[in-house]
């Protein structure tokens, strides 16, 4: 790391202080004055300019514009640092990566944490699922990456946090539908709004959506209803309370990968998966209750509360000879599970040797238990198995998991232009599992981790407009219950032997406010041992394995301008060398690029949006190619595309907005593969993409 950084400092920060910024280039008296937004990821409410962290936000507004408002893939693929892929099939969620950070992923969100509204969305073993979130009702997203990410605890490569909207001051109720390609269409309804009370106000937001498709693919047909709920109460101006509640009832079948000679000339197939009938039913509800106290000019008192309850139903496609190993869990999952934690801090506002000095003490407490069966995928017999219909309980087992975490975090301006935050957390995670169902054996287990996670940021302000940060911080992630759930031997039992990955994060970065806008670039290295891959992937179940010794070495870069009043434009690129440094087993080679990461992504756009009349967008992302073994035998081939959308908003007085657009996505016509299954045994690796594909949408919103 030491020498990546003193070849590149120099260089970095020459660029962008004497190139993109030269000295002649001044802020002029007229010139456009930037909204200052808080970040609230690094808890320490400071602006974006001055987080000592690579951070992103992205507004509501361009969350909702123009969009289809379901993936998160339509907002945060602009973010650097952040590979974010659609697979086009909804059984499955985004695969998600931060700085390459669970890349490994063949379902759900690994190495990054997620939260709503202060809430968590992933469970104590680092697994995430963002099927619950409803876009339609967001305020902001905030992306945290690099080594102040560790503060959250297990398995924080990286932290996204969504924030929902507080109801607006005058009542208003929102409709909205969009209907585009492949039988696609999804409405929404939004009403917010807020009532004074005595000593402070009550505010609310209700929202609820429906989606449907029949997909891109074949046997890809998904239907989708999300409610969310936000009410907050100022009951005085140093108390607040806030409730949060949300549903999501999900139905979507599966239609799995395709080999590389389908995606070339059949990438709608989907015969596996029509075979065996593949799909997932998911019913999640999840309440929220979060209290908020000054307890005086200098300190403060947050607290969080939450409970969940999720059933998930998913039908593999795993073939009847598989399952006659006694062992085997079946090809059905059925499971109910129950979670739920709270979060207890106390901020402190003091001074350090007459320097202001903030202090944060914490602990957070989550847990989940799981009701877990497997059964066959099958009814009739060897001759002529019926797939797709449940057959005979294979296995049955209660699993329990919590964590419980300590933490502890400072930040002393310790002189006028130099700023040091500190934290550390004690993490503590402890799996159990009791077997049920000991007719091929008791295959009860249990695995207790422990890690002490520090970090440490100096910051560094060369005038008012460039600011510098160097930090450092240990990571730890620990298996899934999904990943130690099956072993990669085939037999029965949990996978126990796999350890969890400890990892050392640097960065070194960059802010350069601009007149118009901001420049942020930052370098960083990650070195892990006993990092989490995929074993691999077969009938759409994975297994995982410790592979050794890896590095990733990684540079950002962002600009985001408003070049006149209503022309705004976006530029982000990631670079990520990423390789394993051992020599673990025959596929897995020292200098094998990590499969799932993409060494080079860019993304542009550029909008021209007036608030009433007609508006115009573009934009444009290029991904390099992505292997998809450990060997590096085979990728998936790189990829430029580009949407177009125009539209026009009119408004009547100060109660009615009314917008329509009309969209056009992948404007090129490319073929390209859209995500990717790493180490699919069978060589079903690709998910392919949708060729172009049209959505036109209109909101209408009233307020009283």
């Amino acid at each position: 790391m030491k020498k990546l950084l003193r070849k590149e400092k120099k260089a970095f920060i020459y660029l962008l202080c004497n190139i993109i910024l030269p000295t002649s280039y001044v802020v002029a008296a007229d010139d456009i004055v930037l909204p200052t937004v808080e970040v609230s990821s690094t808890r320490t409410e400071t602006t974006v300019f001055d987080t000592p962290a690579a951070v992103d936000i992205i507004e509501g507004k361009d969350i909702r514009d123009s969009k289809l408002q379901v993936n998160l893939s339509e907002s945060l693929q602009s973010v650097a640092g952040v590979q974010i892929q659609n697979r086009n099939n909804y059984a499955q969620d985004l695969r998600l990566s931060i700085r390459g950070a669970g890349a490994r992923s063949a379902f759900g969100v690994r190495g990054t944490r997620i939260y709503v509204d202060g809430i968590p969305a992933s469970m104590p073993d680092g697994q995430g699922q963002i099927s619950n979130i409803d876009l339609a009702s967001v305020d902001h997203i905030e992306v945290l990456k690099g080594p102040f990410s560790s503060l959250y605890g297990n398995s924080s490569g990286g932290v996204i946090q969504i924030f929902t909207e507080d109801g607006s001051e005058r009542p208003a109720l929102e409709a909205s539908t969009a209907i585009g390609s492949f039988n696609s269409y999804r409405n929404n309804v939004k009403g917010t709004g807020s009532i004074p009370t005595e000593t402070g106000s009550f505010n609310y937001t209700l929202s609820g959506s429906h989606f449907s498709t029949t997909g891109y693919r074949d046997h890809s047909d998904t239907q989708k209803n999300l409610q969310n709920a936000k009410f907050s109460w100022q009951i005085d101006p140093d108390r607040k309370i806030t409730f949060v509640l949300n549903n999501v009832d999900l139905k979507a079948q599966d239609p799995l990968g395709v080999t590389r000679q389908q995606f070339k000339h059949d990438p709608k197939n989907a015969d596996k998966a029509k075979q065996f009938d593949t799909r997932k039913k998911v019913t999640q509800t999840q309440g929220g209750f979060l209290y908020e106290q000054n307890i005086n000019d200098n300190n403060e008192l947050k607290a969080m509360l939450y409970y969940g309850v999720r059933d998930n139903v998913q039908y593999q496609s795993i073939p009847f000879a598989a399952q006659q190993n006694p062992g085997h869990a079946g090809g059905v999952i059925d499971f109910q599970r129950n979670y739920g934690g709270a979060d207890l801090r106390w901020i402190s506002h003091l001074s350090l040797a007459d320097r202001p000095f903030t202090l944060i003490s914490g602990i957070s407490y989550d847990l989940m238990k799981d009701n877990r069966k497997g059964y066959e995928n099958y009814l009739g017999t060897a001759t002529n198995p019926i797939y797709g219909e449940k057959g005979k309980l294979r296995r049955k087992e209660n699993n329990k998991l919590y964590n419980i975490d300590p933490y502890m975090q400072s930040s002393w301006q310790f002189a006028s232009k130099w700023e040091l935050d500190t934290g550390v957390r004690y993490s503590t995670v402890r799996f159990k599992s009791d077997d049920k169902y000991i007719s091929n054996g008791d295959d009860s287990g249990s695995k207790t981790y422990h890690r002490i996670l520090p970090m440490a940021a100096l910051s560094y302000a060369i005038t008012s407009d460039i600011n510098l940060y160097a930090s450092y911080a240990k990571g730890f992630e620990t298996p899934t219950f999904t990943e130690l759930s099956y072993r990669p031997d085939g037999d029965a039992g949990l996978n126990l032997n796999l350890k969890p990955s400890v990892s050392d994060n640097y960065e070194l970065g960059t802010k350069i406010m601009l007149p118009r806008g901001m420049i942020t670039a930052s370098l960083f290295q990650i070195n892990t041992k006993d990092e989490i891959i995929t074993a691999g992937n077969i009938g759409g179940r994975s297994t995982y394995q410790n592979g050794g010794k890896t590095r990733r070495n990684g540079f950002e870069l962002a600009w985001n301008n408003d070049f006149a009043e209503n022309i705004k434009t976006q530029l982000s690129y990631t670079w990520i060398d990423a390789y394993y440094r051992d020599n673990v087993s025959a596929d897995i080679r020292s200098n094998n690029y990590i499969p799932g990461i993409a060494k080079q992504t860019l993304y542009g756009a550029i909008t021209w949006k007036p608030d009433t009349g007609w508006y115009v967008g573009i934009d444009g992302q290029y991904m390099s190619k992505i292997y998809v073994t450990d060997n590096n035998s085979e990728a998936a081939p790189s990829y430029f595309t580009s949407s177009a959308y125009t539209g026009y908003t009119w408004q009547s007085g100060d109660h009615w907005t009314i917008n329509g657009f009309v969209r056009i996505d992948n404007l090129l016509d490319r073929r390209y593969v859209g995500s990717v299954i790493v180490n699919e045994r069978n060589g079903y690796f690709y998910e392919p993409a949708a060729k172009r594909n049209w959505l036109v949408g209109s909101t209408v919103s009233f307020a009283f």
